[in-house]
C-alpha cells in the first residue's frame, strides 16, 4: 500500500546497483520518491538496469572517494534522506585486498557522512553496517549492546564505519541512524560465490553446487525485500524522532541455519537429487553469527514480512526467469 509520505521526497541512495541498494531504489519509487543514485560502475545485470529503474532515477556517475561529488549531489538534487549501502560485501575479497575494501567501506563512509553534516538539506541518513562489525561474541545472539570488534578486514571495515556514523551523530547530531542485518539474500545478487544465489544457478545448470566451507558455519539469513523494508522505516523514524540518532538497530528473522543445512533446502526446493561438493576452504570468517531483533521490535514496532521459506521461494522465482 502507497504512503503519501515518500510522495516526491529527495532520495540519495549510494549502492544502488547493489543488491539491497536495487530493491531499496525500487520501493523507493514505487512510494513515489524522487531518487538519485551514486553509481560507480555499470552493472548491465544488477537489479537497477535489469528492472529498468535506471530510466527513472537520477544518476551522478562517480564513487566515494569524492567529496565534491558527493556534496554537490546533496546540494544539487536537494537531497532530504540519504541511504548509505555502497560497500565492497565479500569477504574473499577484503581478504585477498583489504587495502580497497578499508578505501571503499572507511573512508567512502567518512566522505559521505562530512558531505551530510555540510549539506543542510539532509535530515535523515541511515547507514548499512553489518553483524560483521560485531565480530566473534563468547555469547548469542548479537545484541545492540555489544561492543563492536571486528577483527578480520572486512568485519574491520564494518566495525569502524559503524563507530564514525555513531562519532557524526553524537558529536554533530548528525540524523543517522545504522542497521545491522544479517546476510543478505534475493533476486538479483550477482555475487555468485555467495550461497544462495551460487547454489540457484548450479542447480539451474545441472551442476552440483559449491560449499567453500565445511558447510558448518551457521549463519543469520535475512531476505532483501525485509531489508528494504527496514531501511525505509528506520529513515522515516529518524525524520520523526530525534531522540534515535546515533542508535544501531538489529533486523533479523531470528534463526540460525548451517550453510549445509540451507543448501539442502533450496536443493529441496528446486526437487534437485544434487549432492553439494564441499571444498572447506573458507578462512578468516566467523563461525556462528546470528541476531536479536528485539530493539527493532519494541523501537521500530518492526517485524518482517517474509519467513526464510518464502524468501526462498521467491528468490529461485527471480532466478528462474533471470536465467532461462
Amino acid at each position: 500500500m502507497k504512503s503519501s509520505f515518500w510522495r516526491d521526497r529527495s532520495v540519495f541512495v549510494t549502492g544502488a546497483t547493489g543488491l539491497v541498494g536495487g530493491w531499496l531504489t525500487k520501493h523507493l519509487l514505487d512510494q513515489g520518491a524522487h531518487v538519485t543514485t551514486l553509481v560507480r560502475d555499470w552493472v548491465p545485470a544488477s537489479e537497477l538496469v535489469h528492472a529498468g529503474l535506471a530510466e527513472r532515477v537520477n544518476i551522478v556517475r562517480g564513487g566515494l572517494a569524492s567529496s565534491y561529488l558527493l556534496e554537490r549531489a546533496l546540494g544539487e538534487y536537494e537531497v532530504e534522506v540519504v541511504f548509505h549501502l555502497a560497500a565492497q560485501t565479500i569477504v574473499g575479497i577484503a581478504n585477498r585486498n583489504p587495502l580497497s575494501t578499508f578505501e571503499s567501506n572507511i573512508r567512502g563512509t567518512w566522505n559521505l557522512l562530512e558531505a551530510c553534516r555540510r549539506s543542510p538539506l539532509v535530515k535523515s541518513i541511515v547507514l548499512a553496517s553489518s553483524d560483521k562489525a560485531y565480530g566473534d561474541q563468547a555469547t548469542l545472539p548479537y545484541n545492540e549492546a555489544m561492543p563492536l570488534q571486528g577483527r578480520h578486514p572486512y568485519d574491520v571495515s564494518k566495525s569502524c564505519a559503524d563507530l564514525i556514523a555513531q562519532s557524526y551523530a553524537h558529536t554533530f547530531g548528525l540524523p543517522v541512524g545504522i542497521t545491522r542485518c544479517g546476510n543478505f539474500y534475493g533476486g538479483g545478487d550477482l555475487n555468485w560465490n555467495r550461497v544462495v544465489p551460487g547454489t540457484i544457478r548450479s542447480v539451474l545448470r545441472g551442476e552440483p553446487p559449491i560449499i567453500r566451507s565445511d558447510g558448518q558455519f551457521i549463519r543469520d539469513y535475512f531476505y532483501v525485500e525485509d531489508g528494504a523494508a527496514a531501511y525505509m522505516l528506520l529513515a522515516r523514524r529518524l525524520l520523526e524522532d530525534a531522540m534515535i540518532r546515533g542508535a544501531a538497530y538489529n533486523f533479523s528473522n531470528e534463526a540460525q541455519i548451517s550453510v549445509l543445512e540451507l543448501v539442502e533446502k533450496i536443493l529441496a526446493k528446486l526437487d534437485s537429487q544434487l549432492k553439494p561438493e564441499i571444498l572447506n576452504q573458507a578462512s578468516n570468517e566467523i563461525r556462528h553469527q546470528f541476531l536479536s531483533a528485539e530493539r527493532a521490535r519494541k523501537e521500530l514496532n518492526w517485524k518482517p514480512m517474509f519467513t526464510l521459506d518464502q524468501g526462498l521461494e521467491k528468490t529461485i522465482a527471480w532466478y528462474r526467469k533471470a536465467l532461462q
